[in-house]
């Protein structure tokens, strides 16, 4: 694909005829506009560009100047910036010194010196240790010091304060890093109800201290929390898990991020020189390596090319600011720091590519949150460059996603012109969606494109599969059906056929299937949802998808674009399932993924709450639920409160009330989480949690007070104002 890209000329027997070149584009520009004017691109916000990369020329521009949040598109310019200052050769090293009198195997101290390696894994340091094992090393008497000097002490990159918790997206950057400053934490249920389940972390190590009160509860039971952070000592890391977990369910997992990057670090290291015989006394601790020390082995990361495709194809968040500190470093001297990096990000933008700085705005490496603004024109110019950029334009490209082949876009474009030929990274946030990257069209005509798009109306699957048609044009440019005959069929809406009768059929099929969660299943409900057109059945398929393989992010966005609470597919899979004697698939999906921490799955669960709020036992089922989610995921559940409609937000509302009451536990996360939000730097947000807070206690203490008894004589009705839902912010 590299070499197709960069191949010379569009047509291999000579130059297109510029009238037939110059309609084409037309037709592709009708198409792209289209796309924009008659899908949920209306109502968004919107910057679009496709620029020719063989001839440089303007093709398509929609508001291309316009500044919008790229989210991890801001990884573009990361990338770009440590290629061109770094070189596709550079490697992250790690170097392992003793003192300088080291005799017969023993030594004082073991230094350990970090410059800022992101790809550092138990593994890899089980390898090191091997290494210092065959350089002699036997004994250390007073500990492991730690040198991560070479990054400064602010942990925490712009824009990653907008968001509390310990979540492993959020990890911190450390010059000593391992296992992306994140840890897996393992949930096993115990062999009967009641026993006590099993709690592991991996990798294992002495730095957390793991506290269980983990039961196993019935196949339908699962509630627990996973909670970590700085332990008393100060010097390792607590996780607490409460709850209960299913038996006969499998195993559960949640991933936390690190707080103290090296001492992590030293503890594992420690543990595994234990393995390899290696006896280690003294304190683990921070502190700098001597100029006279001795070096006893030094571990070098794989090249920067390689690590890109960490970077990019995963859309790695701590790969990202480790590479920002690292630039910082090398470019503008040691400490590496966040601020030195994007210094450098804004040389090379304004010397290189010829983007001023001023025009846009970045704050960290990675594009979280809401701190980076940059337009389609400005990423097409980036692109551009790289594209031309010799001799590490291929390192560039080649760290991207390829459409339906491999990272974020493995499950993307299938079907269309762009398979194999789009290559380009992705951005993803609340309300943000973004793709920009490279497309070699079919009659080989290559370009790059830029599509953002903020505050959208409606689901992000619909902004998503609009922003696919896009590229999908541009793909099939010199193709027998067009870029008017892509977008059709990549936007070609999903239509009723079944019968009741084979829905029913048809239903039994997927339900059985789900029930197996079988990975090996999961191709085939893939290609099955992609070709079905029967929404309701798609919902079937996609919920026996997710039971299949729960853990391909993949498959929850598939999942979460077909599970519509309406009575074309919830309301007919009711009716299906009851006929058939089935349980109703889909909602127990939504709330185990609701009950995760899935921000959309909560808003989508609101929608059903208030689909069957006239269905009496599906209304009493949701309000048990929420009142799960409310334990489980409590920050996630205010935020999806405020950026629901209205009318979701109060029939959620009802329901959580109803569930509350019923749950009855005075101690609910919830409540901790509302206080927590009242102090947040956003007064909108601040002001929403005040009146939540007031409002839910009001309706629960009315919902607990005993009903009083009607009076024998009539009484004039008098009218009192009931309790006003709070709205979200801005409305």
């Amino acid at each position: 694909m590299v070499g197709a890209i960069f191949a010379c000329g569009a047509v291999a027997w000579g130059a297109p005829d510029p009238k037939l070149k110059e309609k084409e584009r037309e037709a592709l520009r009708r198409a792209l506009t289209s796309v924009i004017e008659t899908s949920t691109l209306k109502g968004a916000r919107v910057t679009v560009q496709v620029r020719s990369l063989d001839d440089g020329t303007l093709v398509f521009s929609r508001d291309g100047d316009e500044l919008l949040n790229p989210a991890s598109n801001v990884k573009l310019f990361t990338a770009a910036t440590a290629l061109t200052a770094l070189g596709p050769d550079f490697r992250f090293e790690t170097d392992f010194l003793t003192d300088h009198d080291f005799k017969e195997g023993k030594a004082k101290v073991l230094y350990v010196r970090g410059r800022g390696d992101p790809t550092i894994n138990t593994e890899r340091l089980y390898g090191m240790v091997s290494e210092l094992v065959h350089a002699g090393l036997k004994e250390v008497s007073d500990g492991i010091v730690l040198d991560d000097t070479y990054f400064d002490g602010e942990r925490t990159a712009p824009g990653f304060d907008q968001e509390s918790g310990d979540k492993a997206y959020l990890a911190p950057t450390g010059a000593l890093s391992l296992n992306w400053n994140a840890v897996g934490v393992y949930l096993r249920p115990g062999e009967s109800v009641g026993a006590p389940a099993v709690t592991e972390v991996e990798p294992a190590s002495d730095f957390f201290v793991v506290e269980s009160e983990l039961t196993t509860g019935s196949k339908t039971q699962r509630r627990y929390t996973v909670t970590s952070g700085v332990d008393k000592d100060k010097v390792r890391q607590k996780i607490e898990v409460k709850g209960v977990v299913p038996i006969d369910k499998g195993v559960w997992s949640q991933w936390k991020k690190v707080d103290q990057p090296a001492l992590y670090f030293g503890f594992t290291l420690k543990q595994l020189l234990a393995q390899r015989g290696i006896k280690v006394k003294g304190r683990i601790r921070a502190g700098t390596v001597p100029f006279n020390a001795k070096m006893l082995t030094a571990s070098a990361s794989d090249t920067l090319d390689i690590v890109l495709k960490r970077l990019n194809k995963n859309s790695s968040n701590f790969v990202a600011e480790q590479l920002i500190k690292a630039i910082g470093a090398e470019v503008k001297g040691v400490p590496g720091s966040h601020v030195k990096g994007i210094e450098a990000v804004e040389d090379f933008l304004e010397r290189d590519v010829g983007i001023p700085r001023g025009t846009y705005v970045m704050k960290n490496g990675s594009g979280l949150n809401d701190a980076n603004r940059f337009s389609a024109a400005q990423t097409t110019a980036l692109l551009a460059h790289m594209g031309q950029r010799f001799p590490i334009a291929p390192e560039y490209l080649s760290a991207l996603a390829i459409a339906a082949k491999d990272g974020t876009l493995k499950y993307r474009f299938e079907g269309s012109e762009a398979v194999g030929r789009l290559r380009a990274k992705t951005g993803t946030l609340e309300n943000v969606s973004a793709l920009s990257g490279y497309v070699q069209a079919v009659g080989g005509e290559r370009f790059v494109f830029s599509v953002m798009v903020n505050d959208f109306p409606g689901r992000a699957s619909s902004v998503v599969q609009h922003i696919d048609a896009l590229g999908a044009a541009v793909a099939a440019l010199g193709s027998s059906e067009g870029p008017s005959g892509a977008v059709a069929s990549m936007m070609r809406p999903a239509s009723v056929v079944s019968s009741q009768a084979e829905l029913e059929t048809r239903l039994k099929t997927y339900v059985a299937m789900g029930q197996k969660g079988d990975k090996r299943n999961a191709s085939f409900l893939r290609i099955a949802w992609r070709s079905e057109k029967d929404p309701a059945v798609r919902a079937a398929i996609a919920d026996a998808l997710i039971l299949s393989d729960p853990k391909e992010p993949a498959h929850v966005r598939i999942f979460l674009d077909s599970a519509v609470a309406s009575d074309e597919v919830f309301g007919r899979l009711q009716k299906a399932a009851k006929k058939a004697g089935l349980d109703v698939p889909v909602l127990s999906s939504l709330v185990e993924l609701a009950s995760s921490g899935q921000v959309e799955a909560v808003a989508r669960l609101f929608e059903f709450v208030r689909f069957t709020a006239s269905d009496e036992l599906g209304a009493a089922f949701l309000a048990e639920q929420l009142a799960v989610v409310a334990h489980d995921a409590p920050v996630e559940l205010l935020t999806a409160l405020r950026s629901s409609s209205e009318a979701d937000r109060s029939a959620a509302l009802d329901g959580l009330v109803t569930g509350l009451v019923k749950q009855s536990q005075a101690d609910a996360p919830l409540w901790a989480a509302i206080k927590t939000s009242q102090g947040s730097v956003d007064p909108s947000v601040a002001s929403f949690s005040k009146s939540l807070e007031v409002l839910l206690s009001q309706r629960i203490a009315e919902a607990k007070a005993p009903k009083a008894e009607p009076s024998a004589v009539p009484t004039e009705p008098t009218a009192a104002p009931g309790p006003v839902v709070p709205t979200a912010p801005g409305g």
